[in-house]
């Protein structure tokens, strides 16, 4: 080292120990004391101050004689009379008396060194340059010691093991050094330091510290999040790229960087709301869209790469679809490919609810058929099939099915191969909403190429195949997949289970024992632990725990806190609390019923209470619905519960086996272990609370929550039973015709008819429900339900005349017509029921195989319900209900100006309206009634008021006899006779009428 380094070195140092560090504190109180008045120190004090600075002076320039003449000029090199302004102001400091003058320094960094301390730091220094390292470390060690703030101490050290080639220690003590300079340069060199030598986690802290002294270095937060994102820690890496984002917000390349690491972390919504706030942001900067050239006017503009592109779109449409956020993903795609392509302008399209914006150009069509209606006209805009798919997704997901298969049919006409990824999204859509018809083809198509299959496609199609009814198939199916992987257990007990509905126990035996054998084998075989030394990690030097952060999740905090003890003392409590608010409920029932408003509404509280203490409670809601209620803490085996499922399974099959005709499962004896109450409570109460509360609820106007609760209890494994699905199903009904929400009726009545096939009493249901008016009018008129009386219908008839085609579908526990019979394939196709919903497991296994009974005679109901009445006249003649509505269609037909023959019409009218009195004849005087009336109303509508009216007046002379007008159709009769003395001019006879019979 020569002259001028050593020059360097002292002076550096000296300065560093004297005026660079000083604690907060100091400054603060410096501030205070600055703030004081001014006090001259008394005479003596001054006096004694002057002699301990000469003396100070004096050691000094006697220490310093062994130095060199440079290092001298450069030590001495200093304004005397400041020296001496600053010591005086230091002794009235550590005296407290008196005011310091002169100009107000700077904030010093660390404390002020002690004379010992100094000399110290002068010998360490003084080895170092000598070259006596040992030394040198040795002296500043002791510098530490007696003071750990003194940094030029630790940063000599850091130098000494530096010339020593020992790097690593070098570095840990300028990392200690550093926190005393507050330097952020030196801290970001540090964390250069610390990545090259593979101390990721402590590469991490540097750039915090230089982020916190400088918070103008995006660069270092940049640094950080990507050296955090390539060792895994999402947390760090999402905290300094919203940070970036705070700093250049809508920046796009920031979003791309933020995004799959919000994906990761599932933190959806804020990553849409970005998104969404970024498209917002380029809307208003770019109105017309980027097909335009950007307004020079506007100051905020983006850079040509800085811009919310097609790719961006996608992005956030994924994101609201991955949300079930459908309607925004919709209307992102719409707005934003329209806003892409420079007709930000044409908002009109918004008012349509179709697509129509992106309908192909007729030529372009091929088999897509689309109808549209309305003045607006299809726009035949071009949208990429990217953008296609994500709004075919949304549509189906939504419900919207007709225009969701428009898209997607578009979508499948391109090549599999370049958009598989494409194709499996619309069939898993397709299998998430039930239509299995429409996902079998697709995941077909994905299974029959090499480049496209995979286990998870032809497991899908297997699922498909069997909710068709497809057994044999769905079987070939799984045993493909058996085939390649002989690992698969879940498909040899899915294959298990066809063969045991198929009546093949022998089969389904033999896997269940290779998958038990499977089992036994993977319990013996030790878990393959990581060797030591497999992932290579940094040794020693680092001051945090380098450890590269695994994607595995951790253990939810604070599960399982209470004790088994404790939870049962929790369940004894809210027990109580359920027993207390049911006697409650039932106390105020009465009492509501008679119209006090004040018990109705504590009634009100109180049932939501448990209604919502009900559906919180998980234990009534599992996943699987194969499993009754077993009570809050069922008995657990030893065993886990897919291998429960094995067991359960072999002992049936061996059961089965040994006895061909005593079927019975292992599970038989869980009948006995069903619970039928919760907290004390039966759950036939329960069930009549919620229905009260529905009730209520939709006699208030609050239809919607009354329906979701009666839906949400559908769900529960305590009402698995049919009576109890039949029950809820019902009451949904009854809310839904009270509040003229008859589609919801018609849905629910379409689900009584396929759990109930065969029995007419279902179709009676939706007879009821749909009792009169325009809106049950237009819901039964519906193609939907009509194609599905239509599907019945064929049914029914296939079942008497072609009993041979019907095929039991074991899954769906009702029959279908086989597509290996004489109908074509695609007709077939048409009669699956896309909305049907597949019936809830039975109550045991024991009655899965039990198909029901075939009707063996034509059934009129269906025939006359699909308004085919001459069909259903032939099949039953003698039904009155059938001849009063022949004779209303053909009056009808008659008074149309269409008719070809009316007096044709008439006659044959009244042949059918002859036969219904002859049908209805009886002693009963309500019935008479009823004939006189439907007899005076067909005469009252052809204009024949004499024979109207003598009917009539039957009517009311059979109500007077009976003394109740309201148990027949008095009422009714009396109204259109009054309408015929007003019309003949009796207005006397109509005002007797108003009087006895229309008055209130």
């Amino acid at each position: 080292m020569n002259m001028d380094e050593e020059d360097d070195f002292y002076g550096g140092s000296l300065v560093e120990s004297e005026s660079d560090y000083a604690d907060d504190s100091e400054s603060d109180d410096e501030e205070k004391e600055s703030e004081a008045e001014d006090i001259e120190l008394p005479q003596g004090v001054q006096a004694e101050i002057d002699t301990d600075f000469n003396r100070l002076v004096s050691n000094i320039r006697m220490t310093d004689d062994v130095s060199n003449a440079a290092m001298l000029h450069r030590e001495w090199d200093f304004n005397i009379a400041q020296q001496d302004a600053e010591f005086r102001d230091d002794l009235r400091e550590a005296s407290g008396i008196g005011k310091k003058k002169g100009k107000k320094r700077g904030r010093q960094h660390g404390p002020v060194l002690s004379h010992q301390v100094r000399a110290l730091i002068g010998e360490g220094n003084q080895a170092y340059v000598d070259g006596n390292i040992p030394d040198a470390i040795r002296i500043m060690q002791e510098v530490i010691r007696i003071e750990p703030r003194a940094s030029s101490a630790w940063s000599v050290i850091a130098q000494c093991y530096e010339d020593s080639n020992e790097p690593k220690k070098a570095l840990q003590l300028r990392i200690m050094a550093a926190h005393l300079r507050h330097d952020a340069d030196e801290w970001e060199r540090l964390a250069a330091q610390s990545r090259d030598l593979g101390y990721n986690q402590q590469a991490i802290y540097c750039y915090s510290k230089v982020y916190s002294l400088d918070p103008t270095n995006v660069d270092a937060l940049w640094d950080r999040a990507s050296l955090a994102k390539e060792i895994n820690d999402l947390r760090t890496a999402r905290h300094s790229l919203l940070a970036i984002l705070k700093r250049f917000s809508h920046d796009m390349t920031v979003l791309a960087e933020l995004r799959p690491i919000l994906i990761e972390v599932s933190d959806l919504p804020l990553c849409a709301s970005l998104y969404q706030a970024a498209l917002e942001h380029y809307q208003t900067v770019q109105p017309l869209g980027p097909a335009q050239p950007i307004d020079p006017s506007l100051t905020d503009q983006p850079s040509p790469n800085q811009i919310f592109g097609f790719i961006d779109l996608l992005v956030l449409a994924d994101l609201y679809n991955t949300m079930a956020e459908y309607d925004h993903a919709i209307q992102i795609i719409r707005k934003g490919c329209r806003w892409l392509q420079g007709r930000a302008s044409q908002r009109f399209w918004d008012g349509c609810v179709d697509d129509r914006e992106y309908d192909l150009p007729r030529e372009e069509r091929g088999n897509v058929n689309v109808e549209r209606s309305g003045d607006v006209q299809p726009g035949h805009y071009p949208l990429d099939v990217n953008a296609r798919h994500r709004l075919a997704i949304a549509r189906i997901k939504l419900g919207e099915v007709e225009e969701g298969k428009m898209h997607a049919s578009i979508v499948l006409a391109q090549d599999v191969l370049d958009y598989a990824a494409l194709f499996g999204e619309i069939a898993d859509s397709y299998f998430e909403r039930e239509m299995y018809a429409d996902a079998r083809p697709i995941y077909e198509v994905l299974g029959a190429d090499p480049a496209t299959s995979s286990f998870y496609v032809l497991l899908q199609v297997a699922v498909c195949r069997r909710m068709l009814g497809d057994l044999q198939e769905a079987a070939e199916v799984y045993k493909q997949v058996i085939d390649a992987d002989q690992t698969n257990n879940d498909a040899k007990m899915k294959l298990a289970e066809l063969y045991e509905i198929m009546d093949e126990p022998r089969k389904a035996l033999e896997l269940v024992y290779q998958v038990i054998d499977s089992r036994k084998r993977r319990t013996h075989q030790p878990e393959a632990t990581p060797t030591p030394g497999t992932v290579p990690q940094p040794q020693g030097a680092s001051l945090f725990e380098e450890k590269s952060r695994t994607k595995a999740k951790t253990p939810a905090p604070g599960k399982s806190r209470l004790t088994l003890a404790e939870l049962k003392a929790l369940e004894e409590q809210r027990e109580r609390e359920v027993i207390l608010g049911y006697n409650r409920v039932e106390d105020l029932w009465p009492r509501m019923l008679h119209g006090d408003v004040e018990a109705e509404r504590e009634w009100m509280i109180e049932a939501e209470k448990l209604v919502e203490m009900f559906r919180e409670t998980r234990n009534l809601f599992l996943t699987t619905r194969d499993y009754d209620f077993k009570g809050m803490f069922p008995k657990r085996r030893i065993q886990r519960r897919d291998d429960t499922d094995e067991d359960r399974m072999l002992s049936r099959l061996e059961l089965n086996e040994r006895d061909k005709h005593t079927r019975r499962a292992k599970d038989g004896g869980q009948a006995s272990e069903k619970v039928d109450s919760f907290r004390g409570v039966t759950f036939s109460s329960w069930l009549r609370i919620f229905m009260q509360y529905a009730f209520v609820l939709t006699k208030r106007g609050d239809y919607d929550q009354a329906e979701e609760v009666l839906r949400h209890v559908l769900l529960s494994n305590a009402y698995r039973d049919s009576d109890s699905q039949n029950t809820i199903r019902i009451a949904i009904i009854t809310c839904a015709v009270y509040a003229g929400k008859f589609s919801i009726a018609v849905e629910q009545c379409r689900k009584i008819i396929n759990t109930h096939q065969f029995n007419n009493e279902a179709f009676r249901l939706l007879l009821v429900s749909l009792a009169s008016g325009h809106r049950p009018t237009d819901s039964f008129v519906s193609s939907t339900l009509q194609k599905h009386v239509l599907r019945e219908l064929r049914l029914h008839d296939a079942s008497v005349k072609t009993p041979e085609l019907m095929k039991w579908n074991v899954v769906g526990r009702k029959y279908n017509l086989s597509s290996s019979g004489k109908e074509e394939p695609s007709k077939v196709e048409e009669e699956v029921d896309e909305e049907a919903e597949i019936p809830g497991p039975m109550e045991s296994n024991t009655t899965e195989n039990t198909a029901v009974r075939m009707p063996t005679k034509n059934n009129p109901i269906i025939v006359a319900l699909y308004v085919y009445l001459l069909h259903a006249y032939d099949y039953c003649p003698e039904d009155p209900v059938i001849c009063l509505s022949l004779a209303i269609a053909s009056l009808g037909r008659a008074m149309q100006r269409q008719s070809d023959n009316r007096h044709h019409m008439i006659a044959q009218g009244m042949a059918f309206l002859s036969q219904y009195r002859t049908l209805r004849k009886s002693s009963d005087d309500e019935m008479l009634a009823e004939v006189d009336y439907n007899f005076g109303r067909a005469f009252h509508q052809l204009g024949l008021y004499t024979h109207a009216v003598s009917h009539y007046e039957r009517v009311l002379e059979i109500a007077e006899k009976r003394g109740s007008e309201y148990a027949s159709v008095a009422k009714e009769a009396a109204y259109n006779l009054s309408l015929i003395y007003v019309t003949t001019g009796a207005v006397p006879l109509a005002d007797g009428l108003y009087k006895r019979w229309l008055s209130i």
